[in-house]
């Protein structure tokens, strides 16, 4: 990996279990690692689209640590608000011709319950 890209809307994560995800203290590292980061702004859920996950989260009784999926209507309101108008050609040549191996980073321990994998698969598209 060479492009590190934080996508989730707040990047002060709070508690010792994420410290490691404290945006200062993760770009620190990286750049001692040799490693560029980017905070895409733009990939992040907006607080109205988040509100989707919530509700189907509080109807499935689950938590949001133990979701394993998102629900449709998250989906459905991230693709339509954020991933139809986002150009992915565009932000990969904002990236340079040195992003070869790009990580999409969020906080979601399961990719398949995070915006990441949706974003992974509009990749996957070009």
């Amino acid at each position: 990996m060479d492009t590190f890209c934080d996508i989730p809307r707040r990047r002060g994560v709070r508690g010792a279990k994420y410290a490691f995800a404290n945006s200062k203290r993760l770009q620190a590292r990286l750049m001692q690692m040799g490693i560029q980061y980017h905070h895409i702004l733009e990939l992040a859920p907006t607080a109205e689209i988040r509100e989707y996950q919530k509700t189907a989260d509080i109807k499935a009784k689950t938590s949001k640590r133990k979701r394993l999926g998102l629900d449709d209507s998250f989906i459905d309101a991230y693709t339509k608000e954020v991933l139809d108008s986002f150009n992915s050609e565009a932000f990969l040549q904002h990236l340079g011709k040195r992003a070869r191996v790009i990580a999409l980073f969020c906080v979601e321990r399961e990719p398949e319950a995070c915006h990441r994998s949706l974003v992974a698969k509009n990749f996957r598209r070009i």
